[in-house]
């Protein structure tokens, strides 16, 4: 379904390797994501050589953006359809990867996906504040991601709580981002995070990817993280 030379190659672009099988099991996914989304929509994207780039080329980056420990534990907050963390966990089968979603949809869709393309990973049907407060995740992942879910303020303290001292938080955000940086400067101080950087990227054809990269340095306050009410009207 996809075309999985040109995702080879251009994945090879930015030092990332995608072998035979994983290039299999991504195109069995698009199937099985475009065959689903006829009747429960998940995704805007459909056509084929979109889904490459603009799915999984995109979630791949992260690879690219920062070094994943091997056997690392990572959450992906507001996950979707599974990106990124579906095609990380293609790519390094060593992570240990927890998908987070608010809706129930999309959580049967990973449940059915996973038994589809053998790949063994935790689905919670949560929201991330509420994830957030449960001791059981909270502060535990080495990495947290997300991907076009909220503006970085709300991101931040979505994220932050879940990562534990050392770990990092890993925002997928495209043009723009200056803007959210320098809002979000407080609420990265508040919670317990270090700005490290901003790796950027081209995506092939068109759009600019840019990846924040924040370390945990300290623990999160027990207030954080906030109820979405309180979040969205009075951002850190």
């Amino acid at each position: 379904m996809i075309p999985t030379d040109k995702l080879k190659d251009w994945a090879a672009a930015y030092g990332l390797s995608l072998e035979p099988p994983v290039l299999e099991k991504l195109d069995e996914y698009a199937e099985f994501l475009a065959a689903y989304n006829e009747k429960v929509n998940l995704t805007a994207i459909t056509d084929p050589e979109e889904i490459a780039r603009k799915h999984f080329l995109d979630s791949l980056l992260l690879a690219a953006a920062e070094p994943l420990a091997p056997g690392a534990r990572l959450a992906d907050v507001g996950t979707g359809a599974g990106f990124p963390g579906v095609p990380l966990k293609l790519l390094r089968p060593d992570l240990s990867l927890t998908l987070l979603d608010s809706l129930r949809k999309r959580i049967v869709f990973l449940q059915e996906l996973s038994q589809r393309l053998n790949l063994s990973y935790e689905t919670l049907h949560l929201r991330a504040e509420d994830a957030g407060r449960q001791p059981a995740l909270r502060e535990q992942f080495d990495v947290v991601t997300a991907r076009a879910v909220a503006s970085l303020p709300v991101l931040c303290e979505y994220c932050l709580p879940l990562a534990k001292v050392g770990g990092v938080f890993t925002a997928l955000k495209s043009r723009g981002v200056e803007e959210e940086l320098e809002a979000a400067g407080r609420a990265v101080s508040l919670l317990g995070g270090k700005l490290v950087g901003v790796r950027r990227f081209q995506l092939p054809i068109e759009g600019e990817r840019a990846i924040v990269i924040i370390k945990k340095i300290s623990q999160t306050p027990p207030k954080y993280p906030r109820p979405s009410a309180k979040m969205a009207k009075n951002p850190l």
